[in-house]
């Protein structure tokens, strides 16, 4: 799942996708179907990145992006709008661990409907660039025997000397 670059912007609903930066701020994309822009002034408006956004965790944190990823996989997603208690219970079921005294319904509704804005998009299916993928590390090591290289001795080498600089008489008055 590739997010980079895809923000969330206080006070503005939905996702923005971050095309540039000027000196005051960020210009920004909408990720819905109106493909609106606009530019966030650093100083007024706060961005969260989506890849960067966790949630209250009983233990630790739970990242968003495995959020997603469990939800992708889930039967079946609640409307954001449903009730409190449907949300809770399909919280409980995609993140099992999270702090339910800190997660309120309001955070449940914001994170199911940015799954729902994000999942028919075709950088949700596509491989995170950061990390890279497993079964392509296995293959070159499969394709490539690494052989150690042979010692070199290291030779040093001393660095040309300059010559110093004369400086100009000083004139008498």
């Amino acid at each position: 799942m590739n997010l980079q670059g895809i923000v969330a912007v206080s006070g503005k609903p939905g996702l923005w996708r971050a095309l540039a930066q000027n000196k005051t701020g960020y210009i920004l994309e909408g990720l819905d179907t109106q493909k609106t822009k606009m530019v966030a002034n650093l100083s007024t408006a706060k961005l969260a990145a989506l890849n960067e956004i966790t949630l209250f965790g009983l233990e630790e944190d739970i990242k968003l992006l495995d959020v997603f990823e469990r939800m992708k996989n889930a039967s079946a997603v609640p409307d954001a709008k449903a009730d409190g208690t449907k949300l809770r219970s399909f919280f409980r079921e995609v993140a099992p661990d999270h702090d339910e005294e800190k997660v309120y319904a309001s955070d449940m509704k914001k994170v199911i409907s940015w799954f729902l804005l994000l999942k028919d998009l075709p950088l949700f299916s596509e491989a995170d660039p950061g990390a890279p993928a497993v079964e392509e590390a296995v293959a070159v090591v499969a394709e490539e025997p690494i052989a150690p290289e042979p010692a070199k001795p290291i030779v040093a080498e001393k660095a040309p000397v300059k010559p110093k600089a004369k400086k100009p008489a000083a004139k008498k008055a």
